[in-house]
């Protein structure tokens, strides 16, 4: 017993949550999305950079340009989601680090003074601002359904035309529906994953 949380938080965030392949009709408010994000900005990210962009996806005429863009066997999920989130990240994010730190301008100039830098940079703190989203969806007591199965040339050039976005996930969103969950795989145990040195 060493973990602080609660069980019934542990549960709803990690023990319990699945990834939802159908959802209720129920919608996703704005208020329940600022919600969400002001509980999960707060990710830890190198410099505390905020690359993650979200791309609410809410008109039809905006999800039928998505599902052109989605993986034939996610294009049923994306389609009947109450709501969908495009998660990209902001190569340029650099342009909004922080000021009040004292290496800020080194931080700026040197170490992400080359796009290619700052893409590594923006993807691997933008898959860590990933994964605290879906836990702040799963804490909204929501079901998120992330994918990766899509055209991402696509959908960088259809949704981000600055050339400056490089979409990391697709997320469905909502109250799970009938028969959203596929059985549980397996998942490693600790001793095939942790060594000590």
């Amino acid at each position: 017993m060493s973990l602080v949380l609660d069980p019934t938080a542990q549960d709803l965030l990690f023990r319990e949550a699945r990834t939802a392949n159908t959802f209720t009709d129920e919608p996703v408010t704005d208020e329940q999305m600022q919600a969400i994000y002001d509980l999960v900005k707060y990710a830890p990210t190198a410099f505390n950079q905020q690359p993650l962009r979200v791309l609410l996806v809410r008109s039809p005429e905006a999800r039928e340009r998505l599902l052109t863009h989605m993986s034939e066997g996610n294009r049923p999920k994306t389609a009947a989601a109450p709501l969908v989130a495009v998660l990209a990240v902001d190569n340029e994010f650099h342009e909004e680090l922080p000021t009040q730190y004292p290496h800020f301008p080194q931080a700026k100039d040197v170490i992400f003074g080359e796009r290619p830098v700052r893409e590594r940079s923006a993807a691997l703190n933008g898959a860590l601002q990933v994964g605290y989203f879906i836990i702040g969806v799963r804490a909204a007591g929501l079901a998120a359904g992330p994918m990766t199965g899509f055209d991402a040339e696509g959908i960088n050039k259809d949704f981000f035309t600055d050339g400056d976005h490089s979409v990391l996930a697709v997320v469905n969103i909502g109250r799970p529906g009938e028969n959203a969950w596929r059985p549980r795989h397996p998942r490693l145990s600790y001793d095939e994953v942790v060594t000590t040195v």
